[in-house]
C-alpha cells in the first residue's frame, strides 16, 4: 500500500452555522464572496464546479462530487491550462460539523504532484481567513491579483 504523501489537510472554525458555511461553498453568488471573481456552479453530483480568479487568466475546474446539506462537500479541482495541475485533476474535500454556535471545517485537499502542494497550501492559507471573515459577516478585503492562490506554473 502506498503512502499518500500529497495531502493538504486544514481545519478552522467559523462563527457560523453549518447551513450558512455550506452555502458559502456550494452557491456560486456566496462562493465569490470569499474565493474567485466569478463562479459557475451546478451543485449536485457530476455537476459543474468552475472559478474564475481575478487575474483574468487563471480558471480552476472540476465537478462536484458529493454534497451533504450542512455536513460535507466534495469537489475536483485543477487548473485550465496546466498540464501539471488539470481541470479534476486533485480532490478537495470539505467537512463541517457544529461547534458551539459556530461550524468547524475540515479540509483536505489530495492527489496533486509533489511540486504543486506548497502553492497550494498558500492558497487554501490565503482564502480560508476569508472564508471566516464572510462567515463572520465581515468584508474580507478584495482579493489580490496577483497573490499566493493563482494556479502552479
Amino acid at each position: 500500500m502506498s503512502v499518500d504523501t500529497d495531502v493538504i489537510e486544514r481545519t478552522i472554525t467559523i462563527a457560523a452555522a453549518p447551513d450558512t458555511v455550506f452555502r458559502l461553498l456550494t452557491d456560486p453568488n456566496e462562493y465569490v464572496r470569499w474565493k474567485g471573481q466569478r463562479a459557475e456552479f451546478d451543485p449536485r453530483p457530476d455537476g459543474k464546479f468552475r472559478v474564475h480568479f481575478p487575474n483574468g487568466t487563471d480558471i480552476v475546474a472540476g465537478s462536484f462530487v458529493e454534497l451533504v446539506p450542512e455536513r460535507r462537500v466534495v469537489f475536483t479541482w485543477g487548473w485550465e491550462g496546466n498540464e501539471h495541475v488539470p481541470p479534476g485533476s486533485s480532490t478537495v474535500e470539505i467537512d463541517l460539523e457544529p461547534a458551539g454556535s459556530g461550524t468547524r471545517l475540515h479540509l483536505v485537499h489530495r492527489g496533486l504532484p509533489v511540486p504543486a502542494i506548497a502553492r497550494h497550501a498558500e492558497g487554501w492559507d490565503y482564502f480560508l481567513p476569508r472564508l471566516v471573515a464572510v462567515g463572520a459577516g465581515r468584508s474580507p478585503e478584495p482579493e489580490n491579483a496577483h497573490h499566493t492562490a493563482t494556479q502552479p506554473k
